[in-house]
């Protein structure tokens, strides 16, 4: 029987509209802080992270609004499905994000969540809020690259 390879990522959610609304400009990876049926629900992949924030507070870091529905088989002490979860970083980290936050302009915000080597991982980044005509131009970038992608396939089914 072959071993499992546990140090493969396997991605529970993604913020894409971080992405989208914001200019990120560095990214941290950091352990997270859970109850035993948060664990088993994001493991079924009930994990959402839509409209949620990060914070330091008090030389810690918190992330707001991270939705993890219960666990379908919890009992009554089943885990509260907005509560507030501490982040697990390094000191130096969390000083440097501290200050990073205090910045005009610049949020912490969750882009994914995440199991490696088991663990539950949420990777935040540093992002700076675009602006209408920013979003814009994304978007048409996008278009334009996918015509360029579109051409190309066309012209390799002529062949």
């Amino acid at each position: 029987m072959a071993k499992k390879d546990r140090s493969a990522e396997k991605i529970i959610c993604q913020n894409k509209l971080a992405r989208r609304n914001y200019f990120i400009e560095e990214t941290y990876e950091t352990g997270i802080v859970l109850a035993g049926t948060e664990v088993k629900a994001l493991r079924e992949g009930r994990g959402n992270m839509k409209d949620s924030y990060a914070q330091v507070k008090n030389g810690e870091v918190f992330v707001y609004d991270l939705h993890i529905s219960p666990y379908s088989h919890g009992n009554r002490t089943n885990h509260s499905v907005l509560r507030v979860r501490k982040l697990l970083l390094h000191k130096q980290e969390i000083k440097k994000l501290y200050g990073k936050s205090n910045e005009k302009g610049l949020t912490l915000v969750p882009l994914k969540m995440y199991f490696k080597n088991g663990r539950v991982k949420l990777e935040i980044g540093i992002g700076k809020g675009k602006k209408l005509y920013d979003k814009r131009q994304d978007i048409r970038q996008k278009d334009d690259m996918r015509d360029v992608q579109r051409d190309m396939s066309s012209r390799n089914k002529d062949w």
